[in-house]
């Protein structure tokens, strides 16, 4: 596998990783930051347990292999990459135009977060947009948790939480605290400072 400004990166295709206990706790506790709240999620609020998301770590996390989970629509390519460097350890939320071959990086979550994000009408563009004749994630829920980090709007829909929480009861979470659990995170990434009042998305190509 092949992405263009990583060529130093031992790139290998991670979605068979999406299936495995502690998967989507590990993908997205990182969201909470270091919020120490009674309500803050645990790893149970999605489906594993702190045992499965340690175990998960050393092979998700090895400096051996960069896990890519790609999430291909017709607007365009979503692409999540472990970047497992020695000493340089972050996720990177990449899109690819369509017709283009060169990636760009819109947010790198590192020690903090970065970037441009997405508004949650693009971030559902390409959550429900699955080009089911490419290789990748097709699950609409799946597809929607793997991007959720990139959400960068202060005004998401009331109906927003509900619909991240289908996708959390979805992939294993709790149906009883799914919804709660997303409102959590939503909030979380609501609240982030990134932007100006003029920000749009750049998958709306501003």
């Amino acid at each position: 596998m092949r992405i263009e400004g990583y060529e130093a990166g031992p790139l290998a295709a991670g979605e068979a990783m999406l299936s495995r206990p502690g998967f989507w706790a590990h993908h997205l506790l990182g969201i909470c930051g270091d919020w120490r709240g009674a309500e803050r999620p645990g790893p149970e609020s999605f489906g594993g347990d702190g045992a499965d998301v340690d175990a998960l770590a050393d092979t998700l996390l090895d400096p051996g292999w960069w896990p890519v989970f790609r999430v291909t629509a017709s607007n365009g390519s979503g692409v999540v990459v472990y970047r497992n460097a020695v000493e340089d350890y972050g996720i990177d939320h990449l899109f690819v135009e369509p017709g283009r071959d060169a990636a760009r990086r819109i947010v790198a979550w590192d020690a903090d977060v970065s970037g441009a994000g997405l508004t949650w009408q693009d971030l559902l563009a390409l959550a429900d947009d699955p080009a089911t004749t490419d290789e990748g994630v097709h699950d609409p829920a799946a597809r929607l948790l793997l991007l959720l980090p990139l959400l960068a709007d202060p005004a998401v829909p009331d109906g927003a939480p509900a619909r991240v929480g289908a996708a959390l009861a979805a992939v294993g979470a709790p149906e009883d605290t799914a919804t709660s659990t997303a409102e959590f995170l939503l909030a979380r990434l609501t609240s982030r400072a990134w932007h100006d009042p003029a920000w749009t998305s750049p998958l709306s190509g501003s």
